[in-house]
């Protein structure tokens, strides 16, 4: 479970075995959602996340957007 970085708490991470779309998961407080990752940051599922962990969760996504890109490319891609 690779994670590419924590900020405010939240953790944003791949698993080794990942899939198309790009997408990263992200967990804070003992909830966890997943975010699709292309031109923007889409939320596709949650599980125990407040709303306002959501929020701030894909805010950070969004300013990271390249970051989690880059490293999903050099993880998946070599």
């Amino acid at each position: 479970m690779p994670t590419i970085f924590t900020e405010e708490g939240f953790k944003f991470f791949f698993y080794s075995n990942e899939h198309r779309p790009i997408h990263v998961h992200v967990s804070h407080g003992g909830g966890e959602a997943v975010f699709e990752i292309g031109d923007g940051v889409a939320l596709l599922k949650s599980h125990g996340m407040s709303i306002q962990n959501l929020s701030k969760a894909e805010r950070i996504a969004v300013l990271k957007l390249e970051l989690i890109k880059e490293k999903w490319n050099v993880f998946f891609n070599g």
